[in-house]
């Protein structure tokens, strides 16, 4: 199993951290990340696009509120919850479709609307350490 969690003491160890998390992504994947404001979540991101096996360009889907990357074993569709003021917001963009699609989705605030999310979703919680540096963790919704 690929270290999935930990310290990273540069955006090129978040993204490190992404790339080893994409190893155990299968189809139909739900990540949930949690975590304040350059926390990290979007370069961890941008490595799980990467070990995917994609070449997009990952940039953070605040205002477009959804990003799709084709290109690698399967599809990653990267939402963004924090501008999103209700569930029904999230459902009318097609969050349901998504969730059908087979791909991967990763979805950065997605503390927001646990509800929505499946059971099986993977929690990860990105913190900011005193240091600076950022912290991973995996653990459940009762943990934020």
């Amino acid at each position: 199993m690929g270290r999935m969690e930990g310290r990273a003491e540069s955006p090129e160890a978040m993204e490190a951290l992404g790339r080893e998390a994409a190893k155990l992504a299968g189809p139909g994947s739900v990540i949930g990340l949690v975590g304040g404001l350059g926390a990290g979540k979007t370069h961890w991101t941008k490595g799980f696009v990467a070990g995917i096996g994609s070449a997009a360009e990952v940039t953070s889907p605040t205002f477009g509120l959804i990003h799709e990357y084709s290109g690698g074993r399967r599809p990653v569709f990267h939402l963004d919850f924090y501008r999103l003021d209700s569930a029904r917001e999230l459902v009318a963009l097609g969050w349901d479709e998504l969730l059908e699609e087979g791909g991967v989705i990763v979805a950065e605030w997605a503390d927001k609307f646990p509800e929505l999310l499946p059971p099986d979703t993977v929690w990860r919680h990105f913190t900011v350490e005193p240091d600076g540096s950022r912290t991973v963790r995996k653990a459940g919704l009762e943990g934020t």
